[in-house]
């Protein structure tokens, strides 16, 4: 079995998160916010708290992009390779993602969760999460962004 290593997100690595996002069913991109620009701006912006595990053969497979507006982090794009699910990954990604954030005074976490990601939902559960008692609202200021789910009506 490979040995998993959590590293730091580079802006080198865009090209293979985002074969990895592509691989993953019901994952949500945005036209605009997960182009390679706006990843790479995002990581500038964030430059030690995403991140990615790594095969010994250097492929990724996890990723998670972590940032924060100096207030509170938010977690975006959790995902493991379906391969390699069940091994500690996620919760590794998100540890090392936490201590960066606490390192830098950050003493809230939040993330999105679609619904209808059972996957998703079961694994924040898991690890200690709870669901939020407030109201997501959101509003779109360029209608160029619009979200695709992988795998879904393709």
């Amino acid at each position: 079995m490979d040995e998993i290593q959590i590293l730091p997100m580079a802006e080198a690595d865009y090209d293979d998160v985002r074969a990895l996002w592509m691989t993953i069913h019901g994952f949500g991109i945005r036209a605009l916010d997960d182009s390679r620009e706006d990843v790479v701006r995002f990581i500038r912006r964030n430059p030690t708290t995403s991140v990615v595990a790594r095969t010994e053969g250097g492929r990724i497979v996890g990723s998670i992009l972590c940032g924060s507006d100096g207030r509170q982090g938010a977690l975006y794009h959790v995902c493991v390779a379906r391969e390699y699910r069940r091994r500690g990954i996620g919760t590794r990604m998100v540890g090392y993602c936490m201590e960066r954030l606490r390192e830098m005074g950050i003493n809230k976490v939040s993330l999105i969760a679609f619904a209808s990601n059972d996957a998703g939902n079961a694994f924040w559960r898991q690890i200690g999460w709870k669901q939020s008692d407030v109201n997501y609202y959101e509003f779109v200021l360029n209608q160029d962004n619009i979200t695709r789910f992988i795998g879904e009506d393709q």
